[in-house]
Formats: structure tokens, C-alpha cells, sequence
């Protein structure tokens, strides 16, 4: 200790002195003990007696445990021969019983000096937080399923829950990506068609299947199998507007007319549509497929649209694939150089080929010469691209080349039985183009399955892998491939009928039935 002090006389006389005091205990101990314990630990606990007297000391040390979480030594009293200034370590081995709090105190006693110490020790649980998972898929053709869980032994039995989530249909979780759609703040041309057609879509959709989307409002459920918790529970902590188009008709209404308005003051003076409309805006073939395809889509679902501006789109289109024919024409295949070299060639027909081909399809406006060159270079295309034009020669029913086109795309097809999920496998490289989007291109090959086999297992993998691998919890990386995705669901809902039957389900556990639910198809949970 350092000690100062300070005295003050009248006039001016003062003063101050310092002095230095070492205090110490003649007998000292000292405890050593690990900073936690776990259960079932086997440690040492260790007593550091120094005596620093002049004369050696017979003394007794003692381990005294408070909480019930350490057992008992076997010797807690043990009594040792200390010289003059000298040290010595007393162990005592203890055992972790149970969680909680230990207080360990360590005392020394001679017949001169004492000295004690006491800490507290966190007793850690022998074990962990662990969630097992399993899921299944019931065919149209299965009437059960079974799985088996593994129920460890030392368990705790209030921290134990068995739960089980069913669904009709993973579909249904395209509800979910519609409020971020709807609520996304800007407003180039394919995020103000995205803003409200799958909303039209969804809407249109439910109801033909007869589903009471004010039921659906009200019962909606987060049924995302990589989350855990109550499934409403985490619905509700999805950042939702308040108003939500599908489920509001005059709602819907006015964002599909402020819609379709804007669209109309978009088009540029050519027919067609570029990023943004504007001074010195030109129009894209990719931004003007993407926007006919959609209106022609929501023409399909009654949105009453501005007449002309659908056929002018079109118009656009058909001259630009008659440009790229003609660049295909000029190009010299086994020569391998253009026949007139003063005018535009291309060696193949490339992906937005395939792109434009699809949507003029859609409109029966197509040029078959350019699906001739497509089928030829099919190979070149990126799978998202062979998706397309999939769907081209579907509309067409051009069987025997669809056919190929299937084989062609299988080749990229994985599936994990575990999971019952599958995708296709993308090639790298492509990331930064829009034909590179895997979920564009995996909504695409969904929608091909849909309308050629639509019950077939790959569908409804694909349908679970879509769900389980959204980015950002309701929804896929951008407004245009949730679109896409949300679309292709819809289009699996009304080919599968998924969300059409009424089922009664039984869960047994052993054999033993603890739990009866029903699904009516005026309700589809998501």
C-alpha cells in the first residue's frame, strides 16, 4: 500500500510525508480449478498452501462443495507437513453430477494462521441442442410413409419434441414471394410488369381450384422445411405490407390498371420495350420478349389490356427474328464465312434466338426456319435457352424433336433421394447473362414437365428444390426469376391438382394414432 498525507498549519506552513506498507498473510492458499465444468467431467481441484512463518506448520486442508453439482471428494480433509517458507499442492479429484452453479472452497488451518478461498464454476450440460429431420413425399399412388427417428436415451423430456408439418402441395408457397413482388420500390420495365402479373396469376389460380383465399389469409404458415419453430410464428416475423393484392379483389385491380398503364406509356414509338422508356431509350429483344410473353400471359387470366400494344410488341419481334434469319442465311456453314461479307452473318442461333422464338410461339407468330436453325444448334444453346425452346416446340407439337430436346436436358438433371428434391445442373460461366439464371432456367424446365408429364417425380422434386433454396426466405435472388418461379408453380398447381382434393391424414407413432388432420381445398396452408 502506498500511503500519503498532507497538513496544513496557519500562514503558510504545510507538509506531507509518504509511506509504504506491505500487508501479507503468513499463511496463503491459493485454489486452481478449470474456468467451467461439464457433466461427467473427471477434474482435479488443487489447493496452493504457502506458509511463509518461520517454523514449519502441520496443516489442515479442507474442500468444502456448495450447489450439488460436484460430488464429494473421497478425502476432503487432508492434513500435510509444511516446512518454513515453504509450498505445497493438495489435489483432490471431483466429478461433474449436473448442470447449475458450483461454489468450491478451498480452507488452510494451522494453529497460528488460516486462510480460505471461495469461487463459483458454471456446470455445463453433457450434451446439445439437436435437431434430426427427416421428410418425405407421398406419391398419388401411395396411401402411407414411413420414417424412423432415433430418440436418445438421456434425453431431457421437457426439452423433447416430436413435430410433423404435411402439406398438400409445396406450390403453394409461391403466396409467400408475392408481398415482395408487389412492394418492390423501383420501376424498370420488367419490375413494373413483375409488380402485379403474378399476383393475377395466383389469384386466377386459387380461385379456379376453388380455394377460399380469405381462409388461406388467415391460416397462412411458414412450411419452409429448413426452418424450425412454430410454422405461424415464423410467418410473422416475414416483413409483409398490409395490404396484399391476392387477397384483396379491389386492391388487385388497381395495382394490375396502374399496371398495365405504365407498360402502355413505356412502349417506345418502334412497338417495342427497352430498360427504361425515355429520351434516347432504344428497344431490347430481351426487355420486349420479356414484357409480350407477360402480357400475353395476363391476357390469358382476363386483364383487360390497351388493344394494339400486345400486336405492336409482336410486330417488333417478327421484324428482329427476320434480322437474325437473315444474319444466318448470309453465314456459309461449311465454308465457314459469310456468303456476302458486306452484310451482317452469325455462325448459329444463339440463346436469345431461342428467347424470341419462344414468345412468338406463344403468339403463333413464329418462323419456322428460325426453329430449324435452333434445333440444329441446340447443343450450343445454355440450358435455360433448350428450356425455351422446349416449351416452343411443346406449343408446336413438334413431338419428335421435343423428344430429343427432353434428352437432351436430362443429361443435366440431378436428383437426391434423401432430400426428394431435383434441379439441373447448370455448366458455370454464364452467371452474368440472363440466360445464366438458374432459377429462370429451372421455373423454365418446370414448366416444360408440367406440360408434358406433369405427375412425374422430377416435377415435384423440382417443386421442393425451388422451395428449399430461396435466398432470402419468401423468395429467389430477383423480381424476374421469382416471377418465373411463382408462374411455373401455378402452372404445377392446376396440371397436378395438387391443391384440389380433400385428405384426411393419420399420424401413428408406433403404431399408435396420435394425430388426425384434414385438408379441404377451400384451404391451402403454405
Amino acid at each position: 500500500w502506498n500511503i500519503k498525507v498532507w497538513a496544513m498549519a496557519t500562514g503558510t506552513r504545510v507538509g506531507q510525508a509518504t509511506a509504504e506498507v506491505v500487508t501479507r498473510k503468513n499463511l496463503l492458499v491459493r485454489l486452481q480449478a478449470p474456468r467451467f465444468f461439464v457433466e461427467r467431467d473427471e477434474v482435479v481441484l488443487s489447493a496452493n498452501v504457502h506458509n511463509y512463518l518461520d517454523q514449519a506448520k502441520q496443516v489442515r486442508v479442507r474442500l468444502e462443495l456448495d450447489g450439488e453439482t460436484l460430488a464429494d471428494p473421497e478425502t476432503p480433509t487432508q492434513m500435510i507437513e509444511l516446512d518454513a517458507g515453504g509450498e505445497q499442492r493438495v489435489d483432490s479429484p471431483v466429478r461433474a453430477l449436473r448442470e447449475g452453479t458450483a461454489t468450491i472452497r478451498m480452507i488452510a488451518q494451522t494453529d497460528l494462521e488460516s486462510d480460505a478461498m471461495q469461487q463459483s464454476f458454471p456446470v455445463l450440460v453433457h450434451g446439445m441442442l439437436k435437431t434430426e429431420a427427416v421428410s418425405g413425399v407421398l406419391r398419388p399412388e401411395d396411401q402411407q410413409a414411413k420414417f424412423t427417428v432415433t430418440i436418445p436415451g438421456a434425453r431431457r423430456e421437457d426439452q423433447t419434441r416430436l413435430e410433423i408439418r404435411y402439406s398438400r402441395t409445396l406450390a403453394g408457397a409461391m403466396l409467400e414471394a408475392l408481398p415482395y413482388l408487389a412492394g418492390y420500390p423501383y420501376g424498370c420495365t420488367e419490375q413494373t410488369l413483375n409488380r402485379f402479373l403474378p399476383a393475377v396469376i395466383t389469384a386466377r389460380t386459387l380461385k379456379r381450384l376453388g380455394v377460399d383465399l380469405e381462409s388461406v389469409h388467415e391460416a397462412q404458415a411458414n412450411l419452409n422445411a429448413q426452418e424450425t419453430g412454430d410454422p405461424r410464428d415464423r410467418a410473422t416475423q416475414w416483413k409483409r405490407p398490409k395490404i396484399d393484392p391476392v387477397f384483396d379483389e379491389q386492391e388487385l385491380n388497381r395495382r394490375v390498371e396502374a399496371g398495365v398503364r405504365r407498360l402502355t406509356e413505356m412502349q417506345l414509338s418502334d412497338g417495342g420495350w427497352g430498360w427504361f422508356s425515355g429520351w434516347g431509350e432504344r428497344s431490347m429483344p430481351h426487355t420486349t420478349a420479356v414484357v409480350v410473353r407477360g402480357l400475353l400471359v395476363a391476357q390469358a387470366h382476363d386483364v383487360p389490356l390497351v388493344p394494339g400494344v400486345v400486336d405492336q410488341g409482336i410486330e417488333w419481334l417478327k421484324r428482329y427474328q427476320q434480322q437474325e434469319l437473315a444474319k444466318l442465311e448470309n453465314y456459309d456453314r461449311e465454308a465457314g464465312q459469310p456468303r456476302e461479307k458486306d452484310r451482317p452473318a452469325k455462325r448459329r442461333a444463339d440463346n436469345l434466338d431461342a428467347l424470341c422464338y419462344r414468345v412468338l410461339a406463344e403468339a403463333d407468330a413464329q418462323d419456322r426456319a428460325m426453329g430449324e436453325y435452333l434445333y440444329q444448334d441446340r447443343l450450343e444453346l445454355a440450358v435455360y435457352a433448350l428450356a425455351l425452346y422446349g416449351l416452343a416446340l411443346e406449343r408446336e407439337q413438334s413431338a419428335e424433336k421435343l423428344e430429343m430436346v427432353f434428352r437432351n436436358l436430362s443429361q443435366y438433371v440431378r436428383e437426391d433421394d434423401e432430400n426428394q428434391t431435383a434441379w439441373l445442373e447448370l455448366p458455370g460461366g454464364y452467371w452474368a447473362y440472363w440466360y445464366g439464371s438458374e432459377y429462370e432456367a429451372q421455373a423454365s424446365y418446370l414448366k416444360l414437365l408440367v406440360r408434358r408429364d406433369p405427375q412425374s417425380r422430377t416435377a415435384s422434386r423440382l417443386v421442393k428444390y425451388l422451395l428449399n433454396n430461396r435466398k432470402h426466405a419468401t423468395y429467389w435472388n430477383s423480381t424476374r426469376d421469382t416471377a418465373l418461379v411463382v408462374e411455373a408453380m401455378a402452372d404445377y398447381l392446376l396440371a397436378t391438382g395438387e391443391a384440389e382434393p380433400n385428405l384426411e391424414v393419420d399420424v401413428l407413432i408406433d403404431g399408435r394414432q396420435v394425430q388426425q388432420g384434414r385438408a379441404r381445398c377451400t384451404t391451402m396452408p403454405t
